[in-house]
């Protein structure tokens, strides 16, 4: 599979899945999953509401993925997923990599060719960037997966750009 680092707007992304770095409600809030939730539309919001109601009354867990319509984002889908709060005392990065994994997963089911990420956990969860890339492209990098053909890492300002970048070894 094919990596590419991009500097943008992970709602702007004409891609097979974007995936949306989701609070475990399900249901919106800030950063990127407020950005996604607003651009989607109420499609994508009443999708959710039914997953919470059938299958995920508590919320989904830190680390899984599941996928809905993308409503009116210029892409198919939208695979939700929790990544962990960072933490100084706990080593929580297998949930962030599980984050990516299971995203994967969820796409490469859908027969999704390519998908978009946005640097998971590096915003209002704390995860220190340079960190957040490396985990992200470790996943990536790794991945074996039967339909999908590229994954974009889009990434957030000039500042996140170029760490990833360096971090890269771009």
């Amino acid at each position: 599979m094919k990596i590419e680092l991009v500097e943008g707007d992970i709602t702007a992304q004409r891609v097979d899945v974007i995936v949306n770095a989701a609070n475990s409600s399900l249901l919106g809030g800030g950063g990127v999953d407020g950005a996604i939730h607003r651009r989607g539309g109420p499609e994508i919001l009443a999708e959710t509401r039914k997953l919470r109601a059938a299958k995920y009354g508590r919320g989904l867990p830190t680390g899984q993925a599941v996928s809905t319509t993308a409503g009116r984002l210029p892409a198919r889908w939208v695979v939700h997923t929790v990544g962990p709060v960072h933490s100084d005392t706990e080593d929580r990065s297998e949930l962030l990599r599980a984050c990516y994994a299971n995203s994967l997963l969820v796409a490469d089911g859908l027969g999704a060719e390519t998908i978009a990420f946005p640097l998971i956990s590096a915003g209002v969860y704390r995860w220190p960037v340079e960190d957040a890339v490396r985990q992200a492209l470790d996943v990536l990098r790794a991945a074996e997966p039967e339909h999908l053909r590229t994954a974009y890492l889009v990434l957030f300002g000039e500042a996140v750009a170029a760490t990833a970048r360096t971090v890269a070894g771009l």
